[in-house]
């Protein structure tokens, strides 16, 4: 028997709700030339390799409270890398699932069960536009647990993980469990926003805006830094480097980009 966060309410068998919070963001600058594009690209391919977002991905897992059973990670060439951690939340099935690497490679059935809904994921994808000049990269770190633990509860430390310029942030608890009754329950936690689990400097430094479906258990909210200055945006060069025309026209061609990313459609070439 299991006590859920709602009134404590005991349940009947395992929490099976499933909680998922799918973490989306963007970094983006401008570049002058092709050499100092590819040479942004290889420094955010570098920044966030394979081993530094695995590093990531396992402090996730302590923070949420979940037992990491293997580690999938690999580096793509020409840039990007991917990350899949299978968590659970039982200490036993994690050490369980180690005796069985040591054994024979291979998971148990038993393990491989649990874990369809429990897993810790990211992609990165590092692009530019075809005419040159703005680059976006972007990563997508998904975590889907089952039981007790929370992805969100490692919200804040994501968002520190990464300085990014837009952030694109879903939640959604599938599923139900049941209680002794037989009572179904499809959430066990109170939530009426994304933005009750961040802190308030984030809150402070981002532009946000809320869609949700509160009937769906489902919580959408859409993040972009308030404060523009051009300099944090130049990689190879700086404002002081560029006339005051140009340096307008780059700004323009970054706010357009930004803006498009976080309203999630395209803007008038003269935005």
């Amino acid at each position: 028997m299991q006590k859920s966060a709602v009134g404590k309410r005991k349940l009947h068998g395992f929490n099976n709700l499933t909680k998922s919070l799918c973490f989306n963001m963007y970094d983006i600058c401008y570049t002058k030339t092709v050499q100092d594009r590819n040479a942004y690209i290889e420094y955010i391919d570098e920044q966030y390799n394979a081993d530094r977002l695995t590093g990531i991905l396992e402090r996730v897992s302590t923070i949420i409270g979940a037992n990491v059973i293997n580690i999938a990670k690999q580096d793509y060439d020409p840039q990007g890398a991917s990350v899949t951690i299978l968590i659970c939340e039982d200490p036993m099935l994690a050490e369980e699932a180690a005796r069985n690497r040591e054994k024979d490679g291979l998971l148990s059935e038993t393990v491989l069960v649990h874990l369809d809904k429990s897993h810790i994921t990211v992609h990165t994808y590092p692009e530019y536009h075809p005419d040159g000049g703005v680059c976006t990269f972007r990563a997508d770190i998904d975590v889907s647990t089952c039981g007790e633990i929370s992805p969100l509860n490692a919200l804040n430390y994501l968002v520190s993980c990464f300085d990014a310029d837009i952030m694109t942030l879903d939640y959604r608890v599938r599923g139900f469990t049941r209680d002794v009754k037989g009572k179904k329950m499809f959430i066990d936690h109170e939530i009426s926003s994304i933005q009750n689990y961040l802190e308030e400097e984030v809150k402070n430094r981002y532009q946000m805006i809320d869609v949700n479906i509160y009937q769906e258990n489902l919580f959408h909210t859409k993040c972009k830094l308030k404060e523009f200055d051009l300099n944090n945006y130049l990689f190879g060069f700086s404002k002081a480097d560029i006339h005051r025309g140009e340096a307008d026209e780059i700004g323009r061609r970054l706010n357009k980009e930004m803006n498009e990313i976080f309203y999630g459609k395209n803007l008038p070439l003269k935005y």
